[in-house]
């Protein structure tokens, strides 16, 4: 067998596999697990308030009293029962579905995996905000798309610069496939779109012939009582939403969906078939259950007041710990909080120094195709108490003077952070 001695097989790989890397939030995971290791990085959701004692009798009802289908082969598309309740879940952000057009994945990083699946080509451009999640760029390069990622500011995705790119690569002759948006509370940046450029930015994809993957996995987590309408609502023809219950349930049951229009929904069953042949029917029946049997809007409130007081935990920490010039957004939901440095920092060299501080983040770099990103990192603020990451954020704050102190002795002058949180220049006006 040819190839080299660390890796004897090398010569035999697909030519795609290239472009699979190591997540940098993976392994982060091992380190932040440590008990003395604050850990700002994992989106982990706070389990520890669910009903798990209730939960228990419901899963061993569910085996006694119905496991010869619970454990099971399925439908490739996904329980019945269970694609009508998210059917309805879907309902609270307008959108109006039937249960035939859903499918169901284990987890919406499966159903992200499966749309690139039947879009993409090599060398197809997938369009992306900057930054954005680190799971759909991991799937995005295992495909051989090529990313080209798309200005935020604070309210979201920048109209401007998504026309900007759309033209550079029909110029160019690229094909571009889908848009790729994180609409509310954004991972990482912890943004949410406008409203008002919603419509905006779906008029201008659905123009130029471009698919829009609505990825909405906090949609439900905002910190007021409201929920923002979805783009799906308002564009079902040209709009294939994906959720998940991983965050506002229960991550380890992995059950995800995608809502898309009937002819990409038949190709999405094929291709899930051919993947998993179902996903689970337990894991399945237990959210049915869950849905149909708990309280789950009020869990789902608890959950927002829970991450609230955390989100304000880490704005307080921020701005009593962090350098002149650091920048943040500011979330109004979700999980995240998105710092930028000013220059001079690299959030990549520093992270062995931050855990050895015990504190754990994840640098800007990971959420990047192109490299940017350096003097970026994400926050989480989902799991840790408040008093853990007043904590976290301070040891944080040590971290980053020294690197100060060695900046100031080897001469390097440090520039000032813009003023724009996240990290580019300041934003025109919006006025869409």
């Amino acid at each position: 067998m040819t190839g080299n001695s660390l890796d004897p097989y090398v010569a035999h790989y697909a030519v795609r596999t290239q472009g699979m890397r190591a997540s940098a939030i993976r392994a982060l995971f091992a380190v932040a697990s440590r008990p003395e290791v604050v850990s700002l990085a994992g989106g982990m959701p706070y389990l520890q308030s669910l009903p798990l004692d209730a939960l228990a009798a419901e899963a061993s009802r569910l085996i006694a009293e119905d496991g010869t289908v619970a454990l099971q082969y399925g439908s490739g598309q996904g329980i019945p029962a269970l694609r009508e309740q998210i059917c309805q879940i879907m309902a609270l952000e307008g959108i109006s579905a039937h249960p035939d057009d859903v499918v169901v994945t284990v987890g919406s990083q499966m159903a992200l995996d499966l749309v690139t699946r039947i879009f993409c080509d090599p060398g197809d451009v997938v369009l992306a905000e900057a930054p954005s999640y680190v799971g759909a760029l991991s799937v995005f390069s295992a495909y051989q798309a090529q990313v080209v990622h798309v200005a935020m500011d604070d309210h979201g995705l920048q109209p401007e610069a998504l026309a900007a790119a759309i033209a550079s690569a029909q110029d160019a002759g690229r094909a571009i496939k889908f848009l790729y948006t994180i609409p509310n509370f954004h991972n990482p940046a912890g943004v949410t779109l406008s409203l008002e450029r919603r419509g905006v930015i779906a008029e201008m994809c659905r123009s130029a012939g471009i698919a829009i993957i609505e990825d909405n996995p906090y949609g439900l987590l905002g910190f007021d009582d409201g929920v923002n309408r979805a783009i799906r609502a308002d564009d079902p023809d040209n709009v294939i939403y994906l959720g998940s219950f991983s965050k506002t349930f229960a991550p380890g049951l992995r059950v995800g969906w995608a809502l898309a229009p009937h002819a990409v929904r038949e190709k999405l069953v094929l291709a899930n078939e051919a993947t998993t042949l179902n996903p689970p029917v337990f894991n399945q029946m237990m959210i049915s259950a869950y849905l149909s049997g708990f309280d789950w809007k009020s869990q789902i409130k608890a959950y927002r007041q829970t991450y609230a007081v955390r989100r304000d935990a880490m704005l307080a920490a921020l701005e009593a710990h962090m350098p002149g010039g650091a920048t943040w957004t500011v979330p109004d939901g979700g999980f995240y909080v998105w710092l930028t440095l000013p220059e001079g920092f690299d959030t990549t060299a520093m992270l062995p120094r931050a855990v050895s501080e015990r504190v754990a983040y994840v640098p800007g770099t990971a959420f990047y195709a192109d490299g940017f990103g350096t003097r970026q990192m994400r926050l989480s603020f989902c799991y840790p108490t408040p008093e853990r990451i007043t904590e976290g954020v301070r040891r944080l704050g040590v971290v980053l003077e020294r690197e100060m102190d060695v900046m100031r002795t080897f001469g390097t002058t440090l520039q000032p952070g813009t003023r724009h949180a996240l990290g580019a220049s300041a934003p025109a006006p919006d006025t869409a």
